[in-house]
């Protein structure tokens, strides 16, 4: 394999593009929905043996990309992430392989019942179909989402941002490879290869061919696809992810985890945003965290009373409460009991992620039963809402919605079911 400079062209007529890679992407799901799951399990490993076999290669592409970001405005940290480093590219191939290792969930058989006239009706895992993914632009994402889209049975249209243009066409054409000798066709997984944004509404019209669209970027990016969308969206907006600290809580403990869920990573979707503390302890908490998180710069913005017990504290807005910071920034609200940390949080969360610090447990079932969010951890770190984490290996999105999926997207999030019923001969009468 060579590495080149992106060499796609801008097609002529951009609706008829989108509507081709859409209806070749229709056909091979239909062909991928019958490959058998050992199948899918030699291509994912012959995929990450031909990465590790390309070093050189993806680098080459990949520094094309490093080359122009500064063009596009990215950051030294966004151009970190770009980068492929042979770890990384290391770290791609073992994803590869481990999304191989997990069990193979279509055609599994998820309930099975016998009726009285003897008929045997069994719920039957399947795939979804075809997947239109817009991400940004990490070009390990792009490998992760091809594993867990062919791993689940479906085709999948990678729409990635330009940043990555080159990096995520060589990694796809390492795929197609892999594909073609394997026997995976080889429409199952399409990059998309104009970075013209245009296509991102022409492909959302695209509901005969497209089952579910699901973005992973920005707010904006993530609103924009929900509009216009006319087939299903696995999303979520953002992530407003509160800790309660109970009067009960182990505040040593509480510290520990207000600090990791706040400061692990701030500009991650799953980091801590808002910190709720139950009045009782607050005197005794508060004043000991603040110094904590100072060392991470992080501002605090609060109630009235938070304030009168943090010196360098700033006042909070409604706004302040609702607000995704990504950053350094945390707001803070005092109350009286988990029934007002719960109304608080349901009020402002975006959904996400909610955790409790307590040794209570009537307290910690209380919290998880009226919270209405995706995942509520107790008396651990908001950060650990990941499909890694969860053992779900390689996500493809988190999502705040309640149909079809909800919390971080797996391989089994990326199929539905359908009725295979068997008989021997019953007609109805």
């Amino acid at each position: 394999m060579s590495a080149t400079a992106e060499t796609s062209t801008e097609p002529a007529d951009l609706a008829q593009y989108c509507n081709q890679v859409a209806s070749r992407a229709r056909a091979a799901s239909f062909e991928l929905a019958q490959v058998a799951g050992e199948t899918k399990i030699t291509w994912l490993k012959r995929s990450a043996e031909l990465l590790r076999q390309n070093l050189d290669a993806l680098q080459s592409a990949n520094q094309f990309d490093i080359e122009a970001a500064p063009s596009y405005g990215l950051t030294d940290a966004q151009v970190d992430r770009l980068r492929l480093t042979p770890d990384r590219i290391e770290g791609i191939a073992a994803a590869l392989e481990e999304v191989a290792a997990f069990p193979d969930p279509i055609g599994e058989v998820i309930e099975s019942t016998v009726r009285p006239n003897g008929l045997t009706i069994n719920k039957t895992r399947v795939p979804l179909g075809v997947v239109f993914f817009v991400y940004e632009s990490r070009p390990n994402v792009t490998a992760d989402a091809a594993a867990i889209c062919v791993k689940s049975g479906n085709a999948v249209i990678l729409r990635g941002g330009k940043e990555a243009i080159n990096s995520s066409q060589a990694i796809v054409k390492l795929l197609h490879d892999a594909a073609a000798e394997i026997g995976i066709p080889t429409d199952a997984v399409q990059l998309v290869q104009t970075t013209d944004r245009e296509a991102v509404g022409q492909f959302l019209q695209l509901d005969e061919f497209i089952d579910v669209a699901i973005p992973r970027g920005g707010e904006g990016l993530i609103r924009r696809v929900a509009a216009e969308a006319q087939m299903p969206v696995i999303k979520h907006f953002a992530g407003n992810c509160h800790v309660y600290v109970d009067a009960a809580a182990n505040l040593e403990m509480a510290r520990e985890i207000v600090v990791n869920s706040k400061c692990h990573r701030m500009g991650v979707c799953n980091a801590a945003e808002s910190l709720v503390v139950h009045a009782d302890v607050a005197a005794e908490f508060l004043p000991a965290l603040a110094v904590d998180l100072q060392i991470h710069d992080v501002e605090l913005r609060g109630d009235q009373r938070a304030c009168e017990l943090l010196e360098n504290a700033k006042p909070a807005t409604d706004e302040d409460y609702a607000t995704e910071y990504l950053g350094p920034i945390m707001s803070v609200c005092l109350v009286g009991s988990v029934a007002e940390a719960i109304e608080h949080i349901n009020r402002y969360s975006s959904g996400h992620t909610e955790a409790v610090v307590t040794n209570d447990l009537a307290v910690a079932e209380k919290f998880a039963v009226g919270i209405d969010s995706s995942a509520v951890m107790i008396n651990t770190s908001t950060r650990f809402n990941d499909g890694g984490e969860f053992g779900l290996g390689a996500e493809i999105g988190i999502s705040t919605d309640k149909f079809h999926a909800r919390g971080p997207c797996g391989i089994e999030s990326l199929t539905s079911y359908k009725y295979v019923v068997h008989g021997n001969g019953q007609v109805r009468k």
